[in-house]
């Protein structure tokens, strides 16, 4: 289900594409201490068994956005090795992970998938609205981490649909390959640049409505890579036209389906936090309550954050992940450790 919000959102996009090149540094290129390659003179020991330093190679990121405390946004093109897909991906690092006595630590990685389609069309090729100065998700992670609502992420934002179909974050046959993008082509180039965690208790994705399934289908496809996801007003089920034809392809990136073998294999533990308003269609509330009456249980730990007077935009949806969201998530996810 596709949901007309997404349209509205767009026009508000071209306002926010105008907040990213307000700023001197935009265009400029920015190391998020990609450099530091773990060999020869440059070798840094980490702090613990499971930080990965930057593998390389570096990419070159260019600034999109700086904050007021001085962090920036970085997007860089990513040419997919693994999926073969080409596309723009956006990060931020908070201000935690400049902090000498964090240098060696790993940090923990939030993947935030916007709905819609992203939007492609958008002036100035914003297809990842979570970059942008009018919702101010990084502020408010900002904010969360120093009240210890939020573990201090590295917020990825990549391109979620590389035209004007719903690819379903799915490798759809015929198609372009956008799960292998999403959960190997990106997260190596998370890696690759920053400082993470190897185990997947320092991974997790956040997303609303067409993100939103993405996450939650990612996280129960792959609980070995994946530990837990917010999922704002997500659709449950695959429903992309181009699925047509290819049944079996479908059922294997339906989250339904993928609850069952997990729960049937009885692991790994995996941490879902459904969202919605309160002022949303009753089909959205709905279909979640559903899913978490029948397959959360066992290894599946759910929550649902209701948001009074909410609708389906991603506005609201931040309310709810102040209100207990992601502090679900961050209670099961790892926090950099300090060196000193």
């Amino acid at each position: 289900m596709k949901h007309p919000y997404a349209v509205a959102l767009a026009a508000a996009l071209v306002a926010s594409s105008a907040l990213l090149t307000g700023c001197s540094e935009n265009g400029d290129p920015v190391d998020f201490n990609a450099g530091a390659k773990n060999d020869g003179a440059t070798q840094v020991r980490p702090v613990d068994d499971d930080t990965l330093m930057p593998t390389g190679p570096k990419s070159d990121f260019r600034v999109t956005r700086t904050l007021d405390d001085g962090t920036r946004i970085g997007r860089a093109t990513l040419k997919g090795p693994k999926s073969g897909v080409t596309g723009s991906v956006w990060v931020w690092a908070p201000k935690e992970y400049q902090d000498p006595k964090y240098a060696k630590s790993g940090f923990p990685v939030l993947i935030a998938l916007p709905g819609g389609l992203g939007s492609p069309k958008e002036v100035g090729g914003v297809t990842n609205y979570w970059v942008g100065g009018d919702i101010k998700l990084q502020e408010n992670i900002t904010r969360w981490t120093a009240e210890r609502k939020s573990l201090p992420f590295i917020v990825v934002m990549p391109m979620l649909n590389p035209d004007t179909r719903y690819h379903d974050a799915s490798d759809i046959p015929g198609q372009q390959k956008m799960g292998t993008w999403l959960t190997d082509d990106v997260v190596n180039l998370t890696k690759a640049n920053f400082r993470t965690f190897k185990s997947r208790d320092g991974w997790a994705f956040m997303g609303s409505s067409s993100g939103g399934f993405a996450g939650l289908k990612s996280v129960l496809k792959y609980p070995e890579k994946f530990k837990a996801a917010i999922a704002s007003g997500p659709d449950i089920v695959p429903d992309s036209p181009l699925w047509a034809g290819h049944q079996a392809e479908k059922d294997a990136n339906n989250p339904e389906k993928l609850a069952q073998r997990l729960l049937r294999k009885g692991g790994p533990d995996v941490y879902l936090a459904f969202q919605a308003g309160s002022r949303e269609s009753p089909a959205v509330t709905g279909s979640i309550e559903k899913f978490r009456r029948t397959y959360g249980k066992g290894p599946i730990h759910t929550t649902l954050q209701l948001i009074p007077g909410g609708r389906h935009n991603a506005w609201d949806y931040q309310k709810g992940m102040e209100a207990g969201s992601i502090k679900f998530i961050s209670d099961h996810l790892k926090a950099p450790i300090p060196s000193s």
